[in-house]
This record gives structure tokens, sequence and C-alpha cells, in this order.
């Protein structure tokens, strides 16, 4: 559990970058909120996961191999939202969101150290950003998760392990296409 309570966690997903015209108007949107309410931001792997995917094609990495170097391809993610958002601050677990909180910032989770600790999730491609955010959730008791996808990617669109990482009680995920940004700012009132 969090040292300071969390109202929404937001998964930002990776491939969003792949629709740059749309990542500026998502962030000013995040920006907003965070004003209003205490949001959590955590990233999918993107790019970033992909080229772990691509090495894990041509060298077969070991499960364990690939999972550790996927969430390490999300720390990097992590970053690159931090530069572009207004007032954010990498964190790597609850103690960190609750100084981000106390300073102001918008915290944007790089999990690799928590997800190392504490190992909750399996080792497979089953498993990614949404898997990772559903978990994260339950792990700081947010009221609510907002995935945001691309404008493409249809309403139900999680990975294979979402489900059994969504944490009991949690009202079901909102997911939200990227080119929304009015569906997206409802869903970030608190």
């Amino acid at each position: 559990m969090s040292d300071a309570p969390v109202d929404i966690v937001v998964k930002i997903g990776g491939s969003l970058l792949e629709h740059p015209v749309h990542i500026a108007p998502v962030l000013e949107t995040l920006d907003q909120a965070a004003a209003a309410a205490r949001l959590l931001i955590v990233p999918g792997g993107g790019p970033f996961a992909d080229t772990v995917r691509d090495v894990d094609r041509k060298f077969g990495l070991s499960d364990e191999a690939a999972h550790w170097m996927a969430i390490l391809a999300i720390d990097q993610y992590a970053h690159l939202l931090v530069s572009r958002l207004r007032a954010a601050a990498v964190v790597w677990g609850p103690p960190d969101i609750a100084v981000a909180y106390e300073r102001r910032r918008l915290p944007v989770l790089a999990p690799s150290h928590w997800l190392r600790d504490a190992n909750p999730l399996p080792h497979s491609w089953d498993v990614t950003g949404d898997s990772i955010a559903a978990w994260v959730a339950g792990a700081v008791g947010a009221a609510r998760l907002v995935l945001i996808k691309p404008p493409d990617v249809s309403s139900n669109a999680v990975d294979a392990y979402f489900d059994c990482a969504l944490p009991a009680g949690l009202s079901p995920a909102a997911i939200v296409p990227a080119d929304q940004t009015d569906r997206l700012r409802e869903c970030l009132t608190v």
C-alpha cells in the first residue's frame, strides 16, 4: 500500500508513440487532471519492449530474461514521459509516490525495482503494461484504473493476463483511445 492515497492509476500505452499527434493532448489532459486528483502514471513498453521482443525472436531469451528486459524497457518510457509532462517525477515505488505528491509532482512509475522486489506477475509475454498497471492499482489501493490506448484499438484490448492481475473490488478499467481527450478528462475526474 502506498504511503499516500492514489486516486487513479493511468497506464499510457507504449504503442501511443506510433501516434505522436495524440501524445501532446493526452499529456496536457494528464497535467490538468493532476491538479485535482492524485494520479499515478504507469507507462507501457512500446518500442522499447518491441526491441526486447525482436531480440527474443532472434536469440530465444529465457522467460526470466525477456521479462526483466521488458520491465526495464518500461523504465525507459517512464523517463520519456517525465521529460514531456509539465511537473512530473520518476518514481520507483510507494515511498517515492508519496514524496512526489508532497512536492506537487505527477508520479510516473519506473517499475523495475518494485517489481523485482515483489515479483508478483508471471514471466511471460502474456503480461504487458496493462497487467502491471492492474497490479499496481491494487498495490496502491487506487479507486480507478484508466488505460490509454492508441486511437485504432478496440475497447477491450488488454493483455492475456490482465483479468488475473486486476484486483477484486476495483471497477472495470476504463479503456480510452488517445484521440478521445474529452472522454479521458471525464475518466480522470474524482
